[in-house]
């Protein structure tokens, strides 16, 4: 039985802390440590459940059921699952995730020089979408070797921009936002969605594992127990850039107040700290991470929906590709409005099959507890999301008495109410497990 040594599993878990960061992990701390001024602790704390516990114990459920998303789902159907499934790559590819890549490289590499104004931003856009598109059809070393030179550089620009927040903070902790004054945890909760850590956990949770069979590990005990380690090692990297980039954010309200999104707070911050050679050289640093990160969105999507779909890889990534253009275009902060409703209501089913998955021993059968919680969390999933979007009229007026209903987490008591009675009803009938 092969297992493996101290640096296989530091290896490993640098590569799982890779393949979490992205995009959204540097540009959503410093917005929402700047919204919670003097909360800012308690904001973060929130932040962290669901921007690093959640991806790990995802990670975990995954590594123990021994597949992928498809293994996770099936107590509920195959049918319920693959649409969960085609949610979670939409979710992550051309809807948001990929889109706000080309944003966030445009915003922090280009806007600086040409303003941000929308005809730089198609131009920007579209050629970063070629380059993505070229580099999708003619894979090979090239991507490969880009992520390689990347990541470590990526790294060493993050260890030096936390470095500069704690010790060369721009200013004091400024006031907090009327928005984080009330529940700062929960609406750090609300924030550690954007990152969409989960979501992506669900889709590439089954590399982590893959990688550790390759190397000869075939004990499913060991499997779980390593794809554990490196998440725990992934887990303290994104904590440590979180909190920094919390601490950047929570300061810098005198030197960016007027900022709309974490871009303008990062560009603002590293402006003022190094000048415009930092921020050039930042700003390479993140448009190239972005454009890796695009590329194995996009290669991920169009492998999900070739198998599903009787349309060839080549036309998926292309569809993709014009898609994820036309959305980039309209501009970070707009992206970011319109997926948070969205992802208010599927991140609630997401966390909800996460802890069944892992609590799956208690269960005699897998489907009478999954199919009943998963329903009642989506339909209040998804009410939570209209109220969200601003949709007041189609939310019951009722609903807003529910215990979190005013923090976008109405599902929580409807959600455990339904899996106690599913649970109880599960032990009364008894019989043989079932998946």
């Amino acid at each position: 039985m092969n297992r493996l040594k101290g640096f296989d599993l530091l290896a490993l878990g640098f590569m799982t802390f890779a393949l979490f960061l992205g995009a959204g992990n540097i540009i959503f701390p410093p917005s929402a440590g700047m919204a919670a001024g003097e909360f800012i602790w308690q904001a973060a704390l929130g932040f962290l459940f669901t921007g690093v516990g959640l991806p790990l114990l995802t990670v975990v459920a995954l590594a123990r059921v021994g597949g992928g998303m498809d293994r996770l789902t099936a107590p509920l159907g195959r049918g319920a699952g693959t649409l969960l499934a085609i949610a979670v790559y939409l979710a992550i590819g051309p809807l948001f995730a990929t889109p706000r890549t080309a944003v966030v490289s445009f915003e922090m590499g280009i806007a600086p020089f040409t303003g941000n104004t929308a005809a730089p931003l198609l131009v920007y856009t579209a050629l970063f979408f070629t380059a993505v598109l070229f580099l999708v059809l003619n894979p090979g070393r090239l991507v490969d070797s880009v992520g390689k030179i990347i990541t470590p550089v990526l790294l060493a620009a993050l260890l030096v921009l936390g470095g500069a927040a704690l010790f060369l903070p721009a200013g004091e902790i400024g006031s907090a936002a009327e928005s984080y004054r009330a529940s700062p945890m929960i609406k750090g909760f609300l924030e550690g969605y954007l990152t969409m850590d989960t979501l992506g956990a669900l889709v590439f949770g089954i590399v982590i594992a893959t990688a550790i069979r390759d190397k000869g590990v075939s004990d499913a005990t060991l499997v779980t127990r390593y794809s554990m380690t490196a998440g725990v090692i992934a887990a303290i990297g994104l904590s440590l850039v979180y909190l920094s980039l919390f601490y950047l954010g929570a300061t810098s309200q005198g030197i960016a107040g007027d900022a709309q999104n974490g871009v303008q707070i990062l560009t603002s911050y590293v402006q003022h700290t190094f000048g415009t050679m930092g921020s050039m050289l930042l700003a390479v640093v993140i448009t190239l991470a972005c454009l890796t990160t695009a590329v194995g969105l996009t290669a991920a999507c169009g492998e999900f929906f070739s198998a599903l779909l009787p349309v060839s890889y080549r036309n998926v990534v292309i569809v993709f590709s014009l898609f994820s253009l036309l959305v980039a275009n309209q501009g970070l902060t707009q992206l970011i409005s319109v997926s948070v409703p969205v992802l208010v209501g599927l991140y609630p089913l997401a966390i909800v099959l996460i802890a069944l998955s892992l609590l799956d021993r208690l269960w005699v059968s897998q489907a009478r507890v999954f199919r009943p919680v998963m329903a009642v969390t989506l339909i209040f999933g998804v009410t939570d999301g209209l109220a969200a979007a601003g949709f007041t009229q189609l939310v019951p007026a009722w609903f807003g008495a529910l215990p979190l209903a005013a923090q976008s987490m109405g599902w929580l008591v409807p959600a455990l109410v339904t899996l106690i009675v599913a649970a109880l009803v599960d032990r009364l009938l008894g019989k043989h497990r079932q998946v």
